[in-house]
């Protein structure tokens, strides 16, 4: 069981009980019971965007906004393991993998912490025209309002505290919805907040369903904003339903590696694995297309293929586990099809293909249809498609043959092709001689087409969150 908090946060209280009653949230690996958790509705949602307006009337100074930030950042780090655990256990992340995850979203509150300290203004010189002579001018940015965070749940931490943070240095109130499957580590952050002193309202926690709670919170008249992370059907979905409100979409991908004859291509297959198969492959970055120069793809899917062998499937609770459960069974089953279709049309599964459970073998699938889904659509199960390529404009177009673009990668040590590609990829992100399955933290991620209409990274959604107030002075 879980040994955190397990009641919605709202208005500074703990709420037991949610106005459609409770559940049992189970682990995703073994359905061992986790907690008793609330679930929330339209009640409950309303109460907590009151609670944020009201908040945002009060206000906060800058100075004690920063001050609680850098508090619940000391706090996370002195219970790592605790978030770690309730990380492993809600989305079977393995263990050392969600430590990591604990690290990052320690560094995304200090990067927010930083960028508030040093988001000014700026002069705008009206005497440059005669007309403006004699004024003073700048510009200022206040807070847009309430904030409403949808999280998903493949990082249940650190993708929350990307909304959470900035929001907070900035200015505005959250109403937080997590994804069904993993409150607790959100709810952990609740507790670390109204520890470290951040006053009632100003960071509220509503567990739900995303079609009544996120759906109310996404159209609620004092909401400002809203920030989403998910499916891009869902994401376009709400962007439909609020018109009038800025509405932010991380979406997802299938992202695409090239891997060039001339390149450290032993380098790539080694990588490939990392980002193909973390974290079962439940990432928008995840490595899912990848396309080798045929003079090289025999040799680079065999050393890829020999190092999948190597890796630990279990419990990831386990210290020596590398890939553990999708998030639930009926994903894993999904998945499990996807790799049929693609064997039905010609392709020749690698390493892997099994499933037990919620459990899928890290798969390696080569000669895919493009028509295929786990080619043409977004995973998000540990499965990599290797296709080969004779010429390298043939790469590129493979590459952005796709309603996606988020993030790219290249291995090549030929410069022309390096900024070949720069120029021509379709991507939010390009990454040359890396994987694709990459985010700094303080970087512009986002992407293009139905990746997304927004830059994550506590600056650049510092500035999303805010809007120019104009002042002039004569």
């Amino acid at each position: 069981m879980h040994d955190g908090p397990t009641a919605m946060y709202i208005n500074g209280e703990w709420v037991a009980e949610g106005e459609n009653g409770t559940t049992t949230l189970t682990a995703p690996f073994d359905g061992r019971e986790l907690a008793v958790i609330p679930v929330g509705g339209r009640r409950d949602v309303e109460r907590a965007v009151q609670a944020a307006h009201n908040a945002r009337r009060t206000g906060l100074p800058l100075d004690r906004r920063l001050t609680i930030l850098e508090a619940v950042a000391a706090s996370i780090a002195a219970r790592s393991e605790d978030f770690a655990r309730a990380i492993a256990l809600e989305c079977a992340k393995p263990i050392k993998t969600a430590r990591a995850e604990v690290l990052r979203a320690i560094d995304t509150i200090k990067f927010s912490v930083a960028a508030a300290r040093t988001l000014g203004s700026e002069s705008v010189p009206l005497d440059a025209t005669a007309a403006g002579a004699g004024k003073v001018t700048f510009t200022k940015r206040v807070p847009v309002g309430v904030v409403a965070a949808i999280a998903p749940f493949n990082f249940p931490l650190n993708l929350v505290v990307h909304k959470v943070a900035p929001a907070l240095a900035v200015g505005c109130p959250v109403v937080l919805k997590p994804a069904t499957q993993t409150p607790l580590s959100a709810l952990l952050l609740a507790e670390v907040f109204h520890e470290a002193g951040l006053p009632a309202g100003w960071l509220n926690v509503v567990c739900g369903s995303g079609a009544e709670v996120g759906g109310a919170l996404a159209t609620h008249p004092d909401v400002a904003y809203v920030t989403f992370t998910g499916s891009p059907q869902v994401g376009w979905g709400i962007a439909e339903a609020a018109p009038k409100k800025k509405v932010r979409l991380e979406l997802g991908s299938n992202a695409p590696l090239i891997v060039d004859r001339e390149s450290d291509w032993e380098a790539a297959a080694d990588q490939a694995v990392f980002g193909a198969f973390v974290q079962a492959g439940q990432s928008c970055v995840s490595t899912q297309r990848i396309f080798v120069h045929e003079d090289v793809v025999d040799a680079f899917t065999e050393r890829m293929a020999a190092a999948t062998r190597g890796l630990v499937v279990g419990d990831p609770l386990d210290e020596t586990v590398d890939v553990s459960a999708v998030i639930n069974e009926g994903e894993a089953i999904r998945v499990e099809k996807w790799i049929a279709e693609a064997e039905a049309g010609g392709a020749k599964v690698v390493v892997g293909g099994g499933r037990s459970g919620a459990v899928v073998t890290p798969t390696i699938i080569r000669g895919v249809d493009p028509a295929a889904k786990v080619q043409c659509q977004e995973v998000f199960g540990p499965v990599v498609t290797v296709n080969s390529f004779a010429e390298f404009t043939e790469a590129l177009a493979a590459a952005n043959d796709s309603v996606f673009g988020l993030n790219a990668g290249v291995f090549t040590t030929n410069l022309r092709h390096a900024l070949q590609a720069i120029e021509e990829l379709e991507f939010g992100s390009v990454y040359i001689n890396d994987v694709p399955t990459v985010r700094a933290d303080q970087q512009p991620y986002g992407g293009v087409k139905e990746s997304g209409n927004t830059r994550e990274g506590p600056r650049y959604a510092m500035e999303e969150m805010t809007e120019l107030k104009f002042i002039t002075l004569r």
